[in-house]
């Protein structure tokens, strides 16, 4: 394990670099996404839907890493614009199912490609082997930091 002494070099710490990506990242994806006239949030809850449909706003939240409640004004917008619907009444409890309309299916598939690309120009330098192992560490960075279970929503 690699000590950090008082006078820290941030190049040297993952964690900061795992900020730096993070943030670039979120940089690109915000510009590809203006556009189509979605934000990063937005985008991950379309593709989550499209994976997933029916996910309650709590399964929403977590995989688009963001607050229940920043969650509720999120599918009000989406609702709201016609790329999402959900029931007046829950089926059964208290969870509303959300499900993309056709409108809002066609808006992720014209975005997708942009948000696709930037993944492409991100890992270019990364031949398929590379990519199996860089991925296959941040699962278990992440999985020592992160007490949900696995089966929890996410963009993989």
């Amino acid at each position: 394990m690699r000590q950090v002494s008082n006078g820290a070099d941030l190049g040297r710490l993952v964690g900061y670099q795992l900020k730096r990506v993070q943030a670039a990242l979120r940089s690109a994806m915000d510009a590809a996404l203006r556009p189509h006239d979605l934000t990063t949030p937005q985008y991950a809850c379309l593709e989550l839907l499209d994976q997933r449909p029916g996910l309650s706003n709590a399964e929403l939240a977590r995989g688009a890493f963001v607050t229940r409640q920043s969650m509720n004004v999120l599918l009000r917008n989406l609702e709201d614009a016609g790329l999402v619907e959900r029931p007046a009444s829950a089926p059964q409890g208290r969870a509303l199912p959300t499900t993309l309309t056709a409108e809002g299916r066609a808006r992720l598939v014209a975005a997708r490609g942009d948000v696709l690309e930037i993944e492409q120009r991100m890992t270019a330098h990364l031949d398929a082997e590379q990519a199996d192992l860089l991925l296959g560490h941040l699962e278990r960075m992440t999985d020592a930091l992160d007490p949900r279970p696995r089966d929890s929503p996410n963009l993989t």
